[in-house]
């Protein structure tokens, strides 16, 4: 599975040479009276040039593969605290698996299995500060999921098209959310952002109901071909398949923009 950090650490390198180059300049009087302490704010422009090209702030060449096989396990719970760090979770093709996918080093899923249920737990505080691989993982399709997802700075891309969910709970700090609903939930569905946007998209047939409250700076942006407001701040998918069960969505946010598609 492909990192981000397959993309080559081009950036630091560039910067290093651009004020090796300075500095070799200076040392040489071809600077005039410049003065190179001057610079240092170049510091934070490569900071944030490479959280904008890369989303990390160093290479995220620290990323393992795992796989972890189902057995007798018939529900599960997936936990996650990213912290910094962005998560994807999509639908896992592979029969026989559990989970699988990419974890930054020190970070792979602890397990925990009473009678048939499962309990996997990801946990920032397990891994090295200077670590941020994307944690991307696989779910089984064939049995329930209980997700629950915060994270403070990373942003949170769930696909869970395929998959049954429980119920889920994803919520962010600084960070933006994008779900794609599932085909089945038994339970609510709930987003949150303090400060990012949060993008819902419901597959066609999906009898997706949702919620939207927050503060005056949270703006909604609503697909009228896709959705119909049936009450103050609710919407209901138009085209949802007959028979299909209800499906609660809860999002809130402080400041930011939702989408609905």
């Amino acid at each position: 599975m492909p990192t981000r950090g397959a993309r080559g650490p081009w950036l630091w390198p560039l910067g290093l040479a651009v004020i090796g180059i300075i500095l070799l300049l200076n040392n040489f009087l071809l600077l005039g009276d410049f003065n190179v302490g001057n610079l240092w704010p170049l510091l934070l422009v490569a900071l944030g040039a490479a959280v904008l090209l890369r989303g990390d702030f160093v290479p995220s060449s620290d990323a393992r593969t795992f796989g972890i096989t189902r057995g007798s396990v018939e529900s599960a719970t997936l936990e996650i605290n990213a912290a910094e760090i962005d998560v994807v979770i999509r639908s896992l093709q592979h029969e026989g698996r559990l989970i699988a996918g990419q974890y930054a080093v020190s970070s792979r899923p602890a397990l925990r299995v009473g009678d048939t249920h499962a309990h996997l737990k990801m946990d920032r505080a397990g891994t090295p500060w200077l670590s941020f691989a994307d944690w991307e993982l696989g779910l089984a399709q064939d049995l329930p999921w209980q997700v629950y997802i915060s994270t403070s700075l990373g942003q949170a891309n769930l696909n869970l098209s395929g998959l049954i969910v429980q119920e889920a709970s994803i919520s962010t700090g600084f960070g933006d959310i994008r779900l794609v609903c599932p085909n089945e939930a038994l339970g609510a569905i709930r987003l949150r952002s303090a400060l990012g946007n949060m993008h819902l998209v419901s597959p066609m047939g999906c009898a997706a109901r949702v919620h939207v409250s927050g503060s005056r700076l949270l703006s909604v942006h609503v697909d009228e071909h896709r959705y119909e407001q049936i009450e103050p701040q609710v919407y209901l998918a138009r085209d949802a398949q007959a028979g299909a069960p209800e499906m609660e969505v809860h999002i809130s946010g402080t400041f930011g923009n939702v989408y609905l598609t």
